[in-house]
């Protein structure tokens, strides 16, 4: 069972997740602005970590490092975010929700689950007075979570140049990490999530595998969800009828990194199952075609 520290802990990011969600809502409802949208979501993540460590008092070692890994990561993604909205002006996910309450309303709530879900592995860890020596699965989280931030990194850089250049006007981002996937950031996006977990398991125990919701839901959100479909939806009604975007789609990971010349002559099953080449996102290539 869950203790009353955990169920106390739970109760309390819950609350302020929503209220936190809810206040940027009401902002962005009323005065029609999505520019402080995502940046509501990362910030979210900073208050959790930090007011769990500060309320529970322990400093452990494994609470003061995995608090810091959702510090170092969302504070990153927020200032980049935000940033990136403020160099463009506008992002083309929020033009059906800019002026539709309900949809706006409904991605607040899934922000708001991200944001609890994720945050789960350090609440439960912070909510903890257990603190044995640090074991192997604290070590391998933590390099997972330190890979897919690097990969999040990079791929966001990647991103972010090609956009901003003349040339890449009617061309898809095959430049850097995205030459290896069609969506490296959700790679190290999911990995780093799961870094989380990992490195919780040594504190977790009975109902407390509960944190398994987070890295679970991030997963299950970014492959089905509002990650790959719809931007593989997009890019296949961009780009579906020039031959070389459907080469390109063949011979190119959607999440793993992976050489072209492995994965291209993969057969398709092999990808499907292990790889995450799920038919839906080719579903509108081929209508297209």
């Amino acid at each position: 069972m869950l203790t009353d520290t955990d169920k106390e802990f739970l109760s309390l990011t819950a609350t302020v997740t929503a209220g936190y969600q809810l206040f940027f809502f009401l902002i962005a409802a009323v005065f029609q602005f999505d520019k402080l949208t995502d940046f509501a979501g990362s910030t979210n993540f900073v208050i959790i970590a930090l007011l769990t460590l500060v309320k529970k008092g322990s400093w452990h070692l494994r609470q003061v490092v995995l608090t810091a890994m959702i510090v170092i990561w969302s504070t990153r993604l927020a200032l980049y975010l935000f940033f990136r909205i403020l160099r463009w002006g506008e992002d083309k996910r929020y033009d059906r929700m800019r002026h539709n309450v309900g949809n706006l309303a409904v991605f607040f709530i899934f922000q708001g689950l991200w944001v609890w879900t994720v945050t789960l592995p350090v609440t439960v860890v912070n909510a903890s007075d257990k603190d044995p020596s640090i074991q192997a699965e604290d070590i391998i989280g933590w390099i997972m979570w330190f890979v897919g931030t690097i990969v999040e990194i990079l791929a966001d850089k990647d991103k972010f140049s090609f956009k901003n250049s003349p040339e890449s006007k009617g061309k898809w981002c095959e430049i850097g990490l995205w030459k290896y996937s069609r969506h490296p950031n959700y790679f190290g996006d999911i990995l780093l999530t799961w870094g989380y977990f990992v490195a919780s398991l040594p504190i977790i125990e009975g109902a407390e595998w509960l944190v398994l919701i987070g890295p679970v839901f991030l997963t299950l959100l970014l492959l089905f969800v509002s990650g790959l479909t719809i931007l593989e939806k997009s890019g296949d009604k961009k780009f579906g009828n020039v031959e070389a975007y459907r080469v390109y789609k063949k011979r190119t990971s959607p999440l793993i990194p992976l050489p072209r010349s492995i994965y291209g002559n993969l057969p398709y099953w092999f990808k499907a199952v292990f790889l995450f080449e799920f038919p839906i996102y080719n579903r509108y290539l081929y209508r297209n075609r």
